[in-house]
C-alpha cells in the first residue's frame, strides 16, 4: 500500500500531463517513501513544468541523497560499536 504522500505525487505527476506508465515509475517504484515524495513534491511547487529528464534527473539527485544518509547512519553505528569495544574490550 502507496503512502498518502505518494499518491499524492501520483495525482500531481497525472494532473500536470505526464504519461500513465511515468508517473508510476516515479512515484511507486522510486519516490515511494514518505522522504523521498516529499523531496519531489516539493521540487514540483518550486518549478512549474519541469521536462522529464529534468524531473528524472531530480529523482536521482533525491535517491543519490537518501543514499548518502543512510550510508551516514550506518558508518555512525560502525562507530559507535568500534567505540564501544574499544571502551570495554569484547
Amino acid at each position: 500500500m502507496a503512502s498518502e504522500r505518494t499518491d499524492e505525487l501520483y495525482k500531481l505527476l497525472l494532473g500536470r500531463g505526464y504519461p500513465k506508465e511515468f508517473c508510476a515509475e516515479i512515484a511507486y517504484r522510486n519516490m515511494n517513501t514518505d522522504y523521498t515524495a516529499t523531496r519531489m513534491l516539493g521540487y514540483l511547487y518550486r518549478v512549474s513544468d519541469p521536462r522529464i529528464e529534468d524531473l528524472v534527473d531530480e529523482m536521482l539527485a533525491i535517491l543519490s541523497d537518501r543514499d548518502a544518509i543512510i550510508q551516514k547512519k550506518e558508518l555512525e553505528y560502525a562507530q559507535a560499536v568500534i567505540n564501544e569495544i574499544y571502551r570495554n574490550g569484547l
